[in-house]
C-alpha cells in the first residue's frame, strides 16, 4: 500500500467549480490539511489508493470550499451553521458548537457531507480476537496458543 500523491488535474477535472479559484499551490497546501482528516499513510484503513485519494480529494474541494477565494470574493471568515436570518434591517446568526471532524463540520459544504457518508464504514469499530490457549491436559506443556 502507498501514500497517495496530489494530482492536481484530477482534482480540477473532478471540480471545474473549484478549480477556477483555487491554485495549484493553494489545492496542494489543501491536501497536505486534508491528511489530518484522511489518514493517507501506509497504515491507512482506507487499503484501495484510488478510493483514498478520490476521499482525499473530496476533503481538499471542502476545505476549498470553506477556505479559498471562491467568485473572487475572500471567504466569509464565519463557520457554522446558520441558526437564525432576518431580512429586514438584515441580521444574522451563526451557531457553532461543533469540534472540527464532526458531522456538522462536515456538512457545511456538499463536499464535507459526500465524504463523511462515503466514509462511514471506516468509522465503524474494529474488532480483532485476540489468540487463545486451548488447555489439553494430555499434551505437553499443557495446550497450545491458537
Amino acid at each position: 500500500m502507498a501514500v497517495v500523491v496530489f494530482a492536481y488535474s484530477s482534482w480540477a477535472t473532478r471540480y471545474p467549480e473549484l478549480a477556477p479559484w483555487v491554485t495549484e499551490p493553494m489545492a496542494q497546501s489543501y491536501f497536505s490539511e486534508a491528511g489530518l482528516y484522511c489518514d493517507n499513510t501506509t497504515a491507512s484503513p482506507i487499503i484501495d489508493e484510488t478510493t483514498r485519494a478520490m476521499l482525499l480529494n473530496m476533503v481538499v474541494a471542502h476545505i476549498a470550499k470553506l477556505s479559498a477565494p471562491i467568485n473572487g470574493q475572500a471567504p466569509s471568515g464565519l463557520v457554522g451553521r446558520m441558526s437564525n436570518v432576518t431580512e429586514g434591517s438584515v441580521s444574522l446568526s451563526i451557531e457553532n458548537n461543533y469540534p472540527p471532524g464532526t458531522v456538522q463540520w462536515w456538512q457545511q459544504t456538499p463536499y464535507g457531507a459526500q465524504f463523511w457518508a462515503a466514509t462511514e464504514q471506516y468509522r465503524r469499530m474494529f474488532y480483532v480476537p485476540q489468540p487463545y490457549r486451548v488447555v489439553d491436559p494430555y499434551a505437553p506443556w499443557g495446550g497450545t496458543w491458537q
